[in-house]
C-alpha cells in the first residue's frame, strides 16, 4: 500500500485529501501544516510520497521543505499539490527535485493516480504545467534563471534594489546586473514594464 504524508496549512484541505486517498486504498501515515513539521514527519516514519503544498504560512515554504526532505537518507518522492501554476513556482519546484506538480482543481481520480505513479518513480505533471514547461523550451528568450525570478518577484513586491540585495544576501551591483538581464530577456526598459511583461508571460502570480 502506498504511504502518504499530507502537507498543507489548511485543516479542511487535509481532511478532504485524507478522505479521498484512504477511500482509494492509499494510507495517510501523517499530516503536517508547516514545512519544518513535514521534514520531521518524514524522519520519523516510512513514507512513499509527500503531497506538498507550496504556500505553508510562516516558516519554510513548500519548495524549501521539498529540498530538505529530498536531502534526507532514502527520501520519499515529493508531489507538489497547489493552486499556483506560474512559471516561477513550477521552475522552483522542479529544480528542487519534486517528482510531480499538480493543481488542486485536478479530478480526484487523477490525483490518486498521480500519487501511485509518483510512488512508482514516475514524473507526474498536470497538463497545464507540462504545457508551460514546453512553452518555456520553445521560447528561451523568456526563460529567466531561478535567481532572476527571485529578483523579479521582489521587484513586483515594490522593493528597492538595496532591499532586494539585502533580502537575497547579494550586493546592489549584483541586483542591477540581474535587472539588466531581466530587461533584455523580457524586451523592456523599466521596472514597471518588467513586472507587467512578467505577469503577462506567466512568470509571476
Amino acid at each position: 500500500m502506498t504511504r502518504v504524508l499530507l502537507v498543507d496549512d489548511h485543516p479542511v484541505v487535509r481532511a478532504g485529501l485524507r478522505a479521498l486517498l484512504e477511500a482509494s486504498g492509499v494510507e495517510v501515515v501523517a499530516e503536517a501544516d508547516r514545512g519544518e513539521a513535514a521534514v520531521e514527519a518524514v524522519r520519523g516514519r516510512p513514507v512513499d510520497v509527500v503531497l506538498m503544498d507550496l504556500q505553508l504560512g510562516s516558516g519554510m515554504d513548500g519548495v524549501a521543505a521539498t529540498e530538505r526532505v529530498l536531502a534526507l537518507p532514502d527520501p520519499p518522492r515529493v508531489l507538489i499539490l497547489t493552486t499556483y501554476d506560474t512559471d516561477a513556482d513550477i521552475l522552483r519546484a522542479v529544480e528542487a527535485g519534486a517528482s510531480g506538480y499538480l493543481l488542486k482543481d485536478a479530478p480526484p481520480e487523477e490525483l490518486v493516480d498521480a500519487v501511485r505513479r509518483a510512488a512508482a518513480g514516475e514524473t507526474v505533471l498536470a497538463p497545464v504545467v507540462a504545457q508551460r514547461l514546453v512553452s518555456r523550451l520553445r521560447s528561451p528568450v523568456r526563460t529567466l534563471s531561478p535567481r532572476e525570478l527571485d529578483v523579479l518577484r521582489l521587484l513586483a513586491a515594490g522593493l528597492t534594489n538595496r532591499a532586494i540585495a539585502k533580502q537575497l544576501f547579494v550586493t546592489e551591483a549584483t541586483v542591477k546586473s540581474h535587472l539588466v538581464h531581466i530587461y533584455a530577456k523580457l524586451g523592456v526598459d523599466s521596472r514597471t514594464a518588467a513586472v507587467t511583461a512578467a505577469r503577462e508571460a506567466g512568470l509571476l502570480r
